[in-house]
């Protein structure tokens, strides 16, 4: 808020376009780091954050595979080591990484939040969340029929059981999207900020913040 007597000056807005798989538990701590950020600006910008899938694996099948026993033969000895660093990195934002319960095929998930997206973006932020808190922290599996449409309800989001049961509701959208992103995109999370500064990986708030000026200063050089 301005002061008494002073100008009001227009928030800048800083357009975030997030490619992730919700499997990942990367893109968990990313986005985590990214709402720190947006939160600490928040009185000198607004946000617009729309997501983008990407599939880690899409090999997986849809009825899931233990997830314990996937790190172990993915990882090897170094299982256990990566599954602690996680975790780590999941209480530096407030959580624990829960490794065990089930891993599989993500499609699913990135069709309903395709669904959200159009529904709007603060449906499918909060659909996002949902989905990444069960499958990384509680251990929830989300290819899990029953497990997606209960996200959907919580995020607010309307025909959500109808869209999951058609296996082709959203299809062509996100094959495209993953087709573009193979091309562009080498690892999740990514963020694209204005459509010009790229970031890949988990970053630190503070560097964020750092691309939200850049960002802000390109649009009042186009003023």
């Amino acid at each position: 808020m301005s002061s008494a007597g002073s100008p009001s000056v227009m928030k800048k807005l800083i357009r975030i376009d997030v490619t992730s798989d919700t499997i990942c538990p990367w893109c968990f701590v990313g986005k985590k780091n990214l709402e720190k950020a947006m939160d600490a600006t928040k009185d000198l910008y607004n946000f617009e954050v729309k997501w983008h899938p990407f599939m880690l694996d899409p090999s997986l099948p849809k009825e899931g595979l233990d997830k314990n026993e996937f790190h172990r033969k993915k990882f090897g000895s170094r299982a256990q080591t990566l599954i602690n660093s996680v975790d780590q990195a999941f209480q530096s934002v407030g959580y624990r990484f829960g490794s065990g319960g089930l891993i599989g095929n993500t499609l699913d998930s990135h069709r309903l939040i395709e669904l959200a997206g159009r529904q709007g973006l603060d449906k499918q932020n909060a659909l996002v969340d949902s989905l990444m808190i069960q499958c990384s922290t509680q251990e929830k599996y989300i290819g899990d029929r029953e497990v997606l449409l209960a996200a959907a309800k919580s995020a607010g989001i309307d025909g959500a059981e109808e869209w999951i049961d058609n296996p082709n509701s959203g299809l062509l959208e996100i094959q495209i999207e993953m087709e573009k992103n193979a091309q562009n995109i080498s690892g999740v999370p990514h963020f694209l900020i204005n459509n010009k500064y790229q970031q890949t990986g988990v970053q630190a708030p503070d560097l964020f913040i750092q691309t939200f000026k850049r960002a802000a200063r390109d649009a009042e050089g186009n003023c």
